[in-house]
């Protein structure tokens, strides 16, 4: 069997409001309480599990989508207006960048975290 990431845990000022935001900008599938989690579904096997707290340190989430997808989700940034970048050190320069021959772009959710989108893996050599 493969190993695969089930879930994480986001921090977050108001958890239900950081679901709802992760559940409109990226599509993803709004589960709801599980013990004191507001949990989304991302996929077959992974959820990000929303969980309140007064203080944490902004962490990076990437995710891997289709092009189809990257216009959507992009599309959706647009409609809301939030400020996005081509990397993340440039989060509000409202470029995308063509990084690996694919897309990508990064974004703040409401509690500070950095999101990312893009296209193609990175290449890594082993």
């Amino acid at each position: 069997m493969e190993i695969t990431l089930n879930h994480t845990i986001v921090p977050s000022h108001d958890k239900v409001e950081s679901a709802k935001f992760y559940t409109r900008i990226f599509g993803f599938k709004y589960i709801g309480e599980f013990a004191r989690f507001i949990v989304v579904r991302v996929n077959k096997t992974f959820c990000l599990d929303f969980a309140n707290s007064e203080k944490f340190e902004p962490h990076h989430y990437a995710f891997k989508v289709s092009e189809q997808e990257f216009d959507k989700i992009f599309g959706r940034l647009n409609m809301e207006s939030i400020k996005h970048g081509s990397g993340p050190y440039s989060t509000e320069n409202m470029r995308i960048n063509n990084d690996n021959d694919g897309r990508g772009v990064y974004f703040r959710d409401t509690n500070g975290h950095l999101l990312e989108i893009l296209t193609t893996d990175y290449k890594i050599e082993s």
